[in-house]
């Protein structure tokens, strides 16, 4: 990925590797494989967005790739991320078949979805799928302090992201402060909460004292965080009021406020409650 671009919302963050990420993406979780997935890739690559995140899991790549190709946005300027899906017995066998999906000839970064049946099984593939050349640099998502942990006492070449649901409302403090003293880069996820956060009391105010939306001061805080953030819409409107963050600051007071709507008690756990 180069880093030419000076536009506002492909500002990047240089990860313990020595790649660098765009702070802001779009993500496409829970977007069906067609022209939804077509539309809001595309829709976010003409706004200037030049990061994509999927996973195997969300059945959506190929139309990733399709809007990429459409868009004429070169490859090696856009940051695309998936995820290993691990239910899957090879990380190496399923990167060949998104990139194939994808239609690329290598990933931005790849991803341990979540740690299904043992926190380390899959670590080695991943180093291979990197070693290969299939993806630039590897990480996890969904995993707790204790998780992330286990990971990197085995790796030879260690995470450098940890992709959870983070917000202000979902403040994980812990894992934050581990994950930076480790130099493993948190990505939020679902920072507005799918939308549910949206409609508080608190976050409306400091938004209209702000003068912003209270989608972008949520996505505002978790650039403040260092945090890279990927909000996810499949409206051209949204995707680009999702990207308008860079000209503004939230003041200490407003990020102290912000910062007492977590309810997960600043936990060092990635998530709630497990899914699988």
């Amino acid at each position: 990925m180069t880093s030419g671009s000076k536009t506002a919302d492909t500002r990047l963050k240089v990860l313990a590797d020595g790649s660098s990420i765009p702070v802001l993406g779009l993500g496409v979780w829970q977007i069906p494989n067609g022209p939804a997935t077509v539309n809001a890739v595309r829709w976010a690559l003409e706004l200037g967005y030049r990061h994509i995140d999927t996973a195997q899991a969300y059945g959506n790549e190929e139309s990733v790739g399709r809007a990429l190709k459409q868009s004429g946005v070169p490859r090696d300027e856009v940051f695309i991320t998936t995820k290993f899906y691990p239910g899957g017995e090879d990380p190496v066998a399923e990167a060949e078949e998104s990139l194939r999906r994808l239609g690329v000839d290598y990933l931005d970064l790849y991803i341990v979805h979540w740690p299904q049946g043992g926190v380390s099984w899959a670590w080695p593939g991943m180093e291979r799928a990197r070693e290969l050349g299939y993806a630039r640099s590897i990480g996890v998502s969904n995993f707790d302090v204790r998780e992330l942990e286990q990971v990197m006492a085995v790796a030879m070449v260690p995470p450098v992201v940890d992709q959870v649901q983070f917000s202000p409302f979902e403040y994980r403090r812990k894992l934050l402060e581990t994950a930076q003293q480790r130099k493993v880069a948190i990505e939020a996820y679902s920072p507005l909460g799918t939308g549910r956060h949206l409609a508080d009391r608190t976050l409306k105010r400091l938004a209209s004292q702000v003068g912003r939306t209270p989608a972008q001061v949520l996505v505002r805080w978790c650039v403040q965080r260092g945090l890279i953030v990927i909000p996810k819409s499949t409206h051209r409107d949204r995707i680009a009021e999702n990207a308008a963050v860079f000209d503004f600051t939230l003041s200490d007071e407003v990020m102290a406020e912000l910062d007492a709507l977590d309810e997960t008690g600043g936990t060092d756990r990635a998530l709630e409650s497990n899914w699988w």
